[in-house]
């Protein structure tokens, strides 16, 4: 059984499993009344919520309870995981992987971004208030950051390009391009080049093809 509201465009080659919802309309929106695209070649498991409102690019994939309200932007290639969470007006880019229980709400995210299962992006500062909308929002991940599982991002921060979030880490301030943080609150540790792969299979971590290639493998093995 689904349930696949009126003006709901899903490309080619869609893999929709049964007890998904497609094209729930958002509080005060009746049926129909604003649209739901999802490119090509998604797959949409057991018990996904998807709401009217968003765009979703090619070769897009859930796993099981995911949930994804209006006015998100997500680009191609992209995982939400098992129960995870995307609440309002997230821009997410290409080739990003998001795990299960994540959580994010007004947070923009570029390409080739990774995060580990639990990581939670908050957006508010304090209470609600009724300026929320002009106030500080959701944090911004710039390309090829990864976040390690259970990090909590606070608001408005900026996690520079090709940085790394150790699993736990409360980050409280900017995060500088290519470094590692860890910590409650977050602190710089060192540099990426620093890096060393433990096992001895790469001369340094990451230093393998990007991750949408990595993707695309894996695909070839869905469900």
């Amino acid at each position: 059984m689904k349930k696949i509201y009126p003006n709901v465009e899903i490309g080619k080659g869609a893999m929709l499993f049964d007890f998904i919802v497609l094209g729930m309309p958002p509080r005060e929106k009746s049926p129909g009344e604003l649209p739901l695209r999802i490119g090509e070649n998604a797959t949409i498991r057991p018990f996904s919520i998807i709401y009217a409102g968003t765009e979703i690019g090619n070769n897009f994939q859930t796993g099981k309870g995911a949930s994804i309200r209006e006015n998100n932007k997500i680009g191609n290639n992209v995982v939400v995981g098992t129960n995870a969470v995307l609440e309002h007006k997230n821009i997410i880019g290409n080739n990003v992987r998001i795990h299960s229980l994540c959580f994010l709400e007004y947070t923009t995210i570029y390409d080739n971004v990774f995060m580990g299962p639990g990581v939670i992006f908050t957006d508010d500062p304090h209470p609600p208030c009724p300026k929320y909308e002009e106030c500080v929002k959701g944090a911004t991940v710039k390309k090829l950051a990864k976040i390690g599982a259970g990090s909590i991002i606070l608001p408005g921060v900026v996690i520079g390009e090709n940085a790394l979030i150790g699993a736990g880490s409360v980050i409280t301030k900017d995060v500088p391009a290519n470094t590692v943080v860890a910590g409650v609150p977050a602190k710089v540790i060192k540099n990426i080049d620093e890096l060393e792969c433990f096992k001895g299979f790469f001369k340094k971590p990451y230093d393998w093809p990007p991750y949408n290639e990595h993707l695309k493998k894996l695909r070839r093995k869905r469900p």
